[in-house]
């Protein structure tokens, strides 16, 4: 019990004196699942809208796709991304293996379906009424279009977030195309893993702690969110 409050002591003495280790770590963190999240959002916004609003073949297949992938294997995507990268995989040539570009295309196929998914079913739930109304008073397609979409904001936002939420907490795939290079690819989830097995229990403590409070900041925010969803409705 008594080395449990030391190795505490010690985390927050290192959270409090910014040490340049730990911040270096967790702003790495910060800008790949950033990164990741912001190219997830684009596609899978557009993906969502599209589905959205148009019919065409397939489109029960693609959906049942995307809500599956919700819950894509971590360590499979990360083989996957490893094959495709790799020295003799199909994108080999671009040398990404083990590096943080690789980290971001793993988190990115991760985050996608969750953006897709969620975006998709916020704009379907939408009341019909309100875009009759909108044909009705003569508003064309794209403003049809933008009007629904800002009636599903808060579903949308949800979704945005429940996905940062996965690529924060992400370890597998991230550790196999990553490669937990100090210095260059090591994240939070990765040094807690690594730190833990060396018996350094301080650092991964401090980033234990760090992790915790962000995941409670994101699961505050889409608490938030859903309660306006709710009371605008």
């Amino acid at each position: 019990m008594e080395s449990i409050l030391e190795g505490f002591r010690n985390a927050f003495f290192l959270i409090l004196h910014l040490n340049a280790e730990l911040l270096g770590i967790i702003f790495l963190s910060l800008k790949v699942s950033g990164l990741a999240l912001a190219l997830a959002t684009a596609g899978g916004l557009s993906l969502s809208a599209f589905m959205g609003f148009k019919d065409f073949p397939l489109k029960r297949l693609l959906i049942n796709l995307m809500n599956t992938f919700t819950g894509l294997p971590p360590v499979v995507v990360g083989l996957f991304v490893y094959l495709i990268l790799s020295r003799s995989g199909p994108l080999g040539f671009m040398g990404l293996l083990y590096t943080p570009s690789a980290m971001v295309v793993a988190q990115t196929i991760l985050a996608f379906p969750i953006v897709v998914s969620i975006g998709y079913s916020a704009i379907v739930g939408v009341d019909p009424i309100i875009r009759q109304s909108a044909v009705t008073l003569g508003a064309k397609p794209l403003q049809v279009s933008m009007t629904v979409i800002n009636e599903a904001r808060y579903g949308i936002l949800a979704g945005v977030i429940a996905a940062l939420g996965r690529v924060m907490a992400e370890v597998g795939a991230i550790l196999i195309v990553g490669g937990n290079i100090a210095g260059y690819t090591r994240v939070m989830t990765t040094t807690i893993a690594l730190e833990t097995d060396k018996g350094n229990f301080e650092l991964a403590m401090a980033l234990g702690i760090i992790l915790l409070s962000i995941s409670f900041i994101i699961n505050m925010l889409l608490h938030i969110i859903q309660n306006k969803g709710t009371h605008n409705r």
